[in-house]
């Protein structure tokens, strides 16, 4: 996508982004983040009320209905809103805001038919692809944390479903069959090893799944991605101050955003590390980001949510390279790759410390209970 963005040109992009600039006129246009699936920018206006804002073309191969992610951001960020009005928080703690176009409007179509947005940008604050800091856990944990209880009062059915089927995992291993049935798959030992590992797990696919549907889990909203690098950090405090990426924000199990944020921040090597034998899921770390954690979700947890952490960290885990795996039969069309075998790699980390959870059940079982 980015080489598009080049010969497409910087001025044009300045003038995407002038759609959306209310304070001033736009200075630079540059490109912002490493997400897989939109395009993202960080502009600069000449104003002295804000001088940045974050600019996205939405993928729309992904987020098919994307009007449907803007209604939903702008009904939740609003009752965010509402709620810190009401109920103020005694520290900083910012939801990013959307913003309109000239015309009012919470998005802009360019010639090409492609979709842009704008939101506000969280001054002061950083994030981080791996939990460089210790004392950065509990922070990830009370961000997400705050992030539910703040949305646990808005009704799941005020939200439409953005990307349905997303972290349903049960959905992904019909998917990954459907793939390897059409895939003509080149034998080799991690290819045999991927192969052999989603064979090995395919009946724990359904747990959340079959608890949701026989009730034993509530459906509520999700963030849908929390890895660490979505938690914004204020740069004098170090303290978190927003949790950002909102795309995937739909009903849901709250299990999948505890699962997703502690198998990110847990696992010290990241996502895209090429030395397997260094893959450990730290059980310190995750003792630390679920004290942050359930120090605000207290508030609205079940007795049966706690019964499923376990189940959902070593679930979405296994998710994730399923997904990564699917993604390298397929061709790689989901997520943007830098090389042929670049999915195959990331499925490989997933299932290594899929296995690395496993194999510390117990420990992670008796943190719960003893946080709890």
């Amino acid at each position: 996508m980015t080489e598009e963005f080049n010969t497409q040109g910087a001025e044009n992009l300045v003038a995407i982004a002038n759609q959306f600039a209310q304070l001033g006129k736009v200075t630079a246009v540059k490109p912002l983040g490493s997400g897989n699936i939109n395009d993202t920018f960080l502009v600069t206006i000449d104003s002295s009320e804000e001088q940045h804002f974050v600019l996205q073309r939405i993928n729309t191969q992904v987020f098919r209905q994307p009007e449907l992610i803007m209604q939903n951001m702008c009904t939740f960020t609003k009752h965010v809103r509402h709620r810190l009005q009401h109920t103020p928080v005694n520290r900083r703690w910012e939801v990013p805001r959307v913003l309109l176009t000239k015309n009012a409007h919470d998005h802009w179509k360019d010639a090409d038919g492609s979709f842009w947005r704008a939101i506000s940008f969280i001054e002061g604050s950083q994030s981080f692809d791996t939990i460089g800091d210790r004392s950065h856990a509990k922070e990830i944990g009370y961000a997400l944390g705050m992030f539910h209880n703040l949305i646990s009062d808005l009704p799941a059915e005020k939200l439409a479903d953005t990307l349905t089927g997303f972290h349903i995992t049960p959905l992904y291993l019909q998917h990954y069959k459907d793939v390897l049935a059409k895939a003509s798959v080149s034998q080799s030992s991690e290819v045999n090893y991927c192969l052999q590992f989603v064979s090995d797990r395919q009946s724990f696919a359904h747990i959340l799944e079959n608890a949701k549907s026989q009730g034993i889990l509530p459906l509520r909203l999700m963030h849908g991605d929390p890895k660490i690098n979505n938690v914004m950090f204020d740069t004098v405090t170090q303290q978190a101050v927003s949790v950002i990426d909102l795309d995937t924000v739909k009903p849901g199990l709250v299990h999948y955003d505890i699962g997703d944020c502690l198998r990110s921040g847990c696992n010290l090597a990241g996502e895209e590390t090429e030395n397997w034998e260094s893959i450990h899921f730290d059980t310190d770390l995750c003792q630390e980001i679920l004290q942050g954690y359930l120090a605000v979700a207290k508030a609205f947890l079940t007795e049966n949510d706690y019964a499923y952490i376990y189940d959902a960290i070593r679930l979405i885990t296994f998710e994730l390279g399923l997904r990564f795996f699917a993604d390298y039969l397929a061709g790689n069309i989901y997520f943007k790759v830098k090389h042929p075998e670049h999915n195959l790699v990331r499925a490989i980390v997933q299932f290594k410390l899929t296995e690395s959870i496993e194999s510390q059940e117990i420990q992670i079982r008796n943190i719960i209970k003893d946080i709890k």
